[in-house]
């Protein structure tokens, strides 16, 4: 039976409308000395990947030890911004309710993210959304770049089996990192991908948005 869901955060449960990436402009500057004119593709990527790709735009080389400089000063961007974020942002619809019924149902809930650990804690505190997620079992952007390497990670942390876990996010690349380590996705198009985009790249079910709560527990009962 499913006894894990695995969230992923941005645009899946939350959106910042904006202040995500000035936190990340002003953590490039703490890090790099240089102002951020362009950032590398974000969408389903891991943050050490978008911080390593942005840097080359920048005619950058950088190292592990460049991102760790780097994710230290975006988790305290968005400590020190959580304000902002709060009012500027929004936990996008459903997604409480959805947590909520699902631990209802007696559902572990952890995350599975490009995120840092730090960053990701921030975001769904800020939002009220962290109340049911079992954070040690998650895996983050600091654990691994590809996003199938963080799904297998969760998997053993939770000490869960591929058949036993559903995988909710908004792209493509959830899709697949899910689908790489056999978890059953499902996709809803609250992000940039639409309703297509996610049915061609394999979702199980898509979803417009979270609001639908009973097509949502009909698949963790479905696997029972």
């Amino acid at each position: 039976m499913v006894r894990l869901v695995l969230w992923d955060i941005d645009h899946t449960l939350i959106s910042t409308h904006g202040v995500g990436r000035e936190l990340s402009a002003a953590a490039f500057k703490r890090t790099t000395g240089l102002t951020m004119r362009v950032q590398a593709k974000v969408d389903g990527v891991t943050e050490p990947v978008i911080f390593r790709e942005t840097a080359k735009l920048h005619a950058l080389t950088t190292n592990r030890a460049d991102f760790e400089q780097f994710a230290e000063a975006l988790a305290e961007e968005h400590r020190k911004r959580s304000a902002d974020l709060r009012e500027r942002g929004q936990a996008l619809p459903g997604a409480a309710a959805a947590l909520e019924a699902l631990a209802s149902s007696g559902v572990t809930q952890t995350v599975v993210s490009g995120n840092i650990r730090h960053v990701a804690e921030i975001k769904l505190s800020v939002f009220g959304l962290d109340q049911h997620i079992v954070w040690d079992m998650g895996a983050y952007g600091e654990d691994a770049d590809e996003r199938g390497d963080l799904v297998r990670l969760c998997l053993q942390r939770a000490d869960c089996a591929a058949d036993e876990a559903i995988l909710v996010g908004d792209t493509p690349a959830d899709v697949a990192g899910g689908r790489t380590c056999g978890v059953q996705v499902v996709a809803v198009a609250t992000g940039r991908s639409s309703e297509d985009d996610l049915r061609g790249a394999g979702a199980d079910m898509v979803l417009p948005d979270l609001r639908d709560i009973t097509r949502l527990l009909h698949v963790v009962r479905s696997r029972a």
